[in-house]
């Protein structure tokens, strides 16, 4: 299998991708459409990964703002046939067959993944190949963050491209 596979985030800057109640609307303080780096992650995307919080979250509501379209697959722990929203392929099962089944779906383009768990279970797997990150000027003081893995081995990050407060790493393994 071909492809990337891209961790894409947007954060506030004191860390965390969701506020208390896991709402993202504090994002829309974002100027503009995405930046050249988004819009980059955008056009390369073949498939996109996520879990079933951030469905929640954003309901069926395509990524990106629906500028993209493609096959878009959720990670649960529940039975993948009980399908929420026929649009979306839920999965389960084992991360690393997940990434697969992603990688497959991406038809040699990348894989985005995003959220909490789906990049945090993949990053410690070995999988994630890189991080694009995007920070939001706003405080949130709580809520979900970027990244929580208490007792883990540091992942080594080497810092690719920086364009204003937006991030290209390779995770190095």
């Amino acid at each position: 299998m071909t492809g990337t596979v891209i961790w894409h985030m947007t954060m506030s800057l004191d860390g965390f991708i969701g506020d208390r109640d896991d709402s993202v609307d504090w994002m829309s303080a974002a100027d503009g459409g995405p930046s050249r780096l988004g819009a980059e992650v955008i056009a390369t995307c073949g498939a996109f990964l996520c879990g079933g919080k951030r469905v929640e979250a954003v309901g069926e509501n395509r990524p990106y703002g629906g500028a993209w379209q493609g096959p878009i697959l959720i990670y649960t722990r529940k039975d993948p046939a009980t399908n929420p929203i026929p649009e979306f392929t839920y999965v389960s099962g084992d991360i690393r067959d997940v990434v697969a089944q992603g990688l497959e779906a991406a038809a040699g383009k990348n894989l985005v993944v995003t959220g909490g768990t789906v990049p945090r279970l993949a990053v410690e797997a070995g999988l994630v190949d890189e991080v694009v990150l995007h920070i939001i000027p706003v405080l949130l003081g709580e809520g979900v963050r970027f990244y929580d893995s208490p007792g883990v081995h540091p992942t080594k990050l080497k810092l690719l491209t920086a364009e204003n407060l937006n991030y290209r790493f390779e995770v190095l393994k």
